[in-house]
């Protein structure tokens, strides 16, 4: 309560509000759901009620309990073909991305020379660094591409097996019929998107169903700009070749985001953020019982009539009867 319930006054309490419990001159009292005030005087004290409290149907919400991992499975489990390369598919996908985006800067460099090129002569030491950073960044980007798809492969066939195994069924795709999807190229544009669509199929939550189908939509765009990129050095003229260059840059960018929105979406089906924290469920819990505020509203003044000794003693005065009650106003 913070107002008065007599007079409406504001109930202050003299320490401060972030006071540490010794020196609180206030407590807190826990009252059962629905029962705000004291209870009714019908009911006794400390009185068990007539009857056991008991659901008239399956609660649905609640805390999880969920069950501890069985330390000494895992412990006795043998070890699965690119399990320690699985392990490491987070950090080889955010490694892919930052050699694509290097990759990018480096051809966005080159086309910059080619600008200048137009005009003036170009120092051999910068070309040459500029020929070595392209050359370097697009051979390690492709290398780190390749571990990365590895290794998210890995990680697909566990995550599926484990999905399946939660709903007690077992994956109907082979882990060879799974590598053939996801390693072909062409096919490989196809085939990732339906396994992790059937992987998802049983969640309720639907933002791992939206995830897959925005990381699926980006993984075709990007098979295509590269499919474009490479068509596209087949030129023969100058400036098809510097236009070539900038969309080499353009192909870079896309795939570091495809490898971005790829580690989002492992993330995502491993119930994570993109920067790896846990996301919390959101717990609903049904409320039975009309909302009610809880601190008092504010109500108008009223006015009310005090009575001194100086209006009794004019009472019995032949001009009491004129004499007009004081007033007091609560504000």
């Amino acid at each position: 309560m913070h107002w008065c319930p007599r007079c409406r006054g504001v109930l202050l309490s003299p320490g401060p509000i972030d006071a540490p419990p010794e020196r609180r001159n206030y407590r807190w009292v826990a009252r059962r759901p629905g029962r705000a005030g004291h209870p009714s005087r019908g009911t006794a004290i400390g009185r068990p009620s007539a009857g056991t409290p008991r659901y008239t149907e399956i609660p649905r919400w609640g805390l999880r309990d969920r069950p501890a991992p069985d330390r000494e499975a895992d412990r006795h489990h043998h070890p699965r073909p690119l399990s320690t390369l699985t392990r490491w598919t987070q950090a080889a996908l955010f490694a892919t991305a930052v050699l694509f985006a290097v990759s990018a800067v480096a051809e966005s460099v080159r086309y910059l020379i080619l600008l200048r090129n137009r005009t003036r002569l170009i120092e051999p030491p910068l070309l040459w660094f500029s020929d070595a950073l392209v050359n370097t960044a697009a051979l390690f980007a492709l290398i780190m591409a390749l571990v990365a798809a590895v290794a998210t492969l890995g990680w697909l066939i566990e995550a599926r097996r484990a999905a399946f195994a939660a709903a007690g069924r077992r994956d109907p795709r082979s882990p060879r019929m799974l590598a053939l999807g996801c390693l072909i190229p062409v096919v490989n544009l196809i085939w990732p998107g339906v396994f992790l669509t059937e992987m998802v199929s049983g969640r309720t939550d639907p933002r791992a169903r939206i995830a897959v189908r925005v990381w699926w939509a980006a993984w075709v765009f990007g098979g295509l700009v590269t499919v474009a990129a490479l068509y596209w050095r087949t030129a023969d003229s100058l400036q098809a070749k510097a236009d070539g260059v900038l969309f080499t840059a353009f192909a870079d960018a896309v795939a570091a985001a495809v490898a971005m929105l790829t580690l989002w979406v492992v993330r995502t089906l491993e119930g994570r953020d993109l920067r790896g924290r846990r996301r919390l469920a959101q717990r609903w819990v049904i409320a039975v019982d009309p909302a009610t505020p809880l601190i008092e509203p504010v109500h108008p003044g009223t006015t009310a009539t005090v009575s001194t000794a100086a209006d009794a003693e004019s009472a019995d005065s032949p001009d009491g009867a004129d004499r007009a009650p004081q007033e007091v106003v609560a504000k």
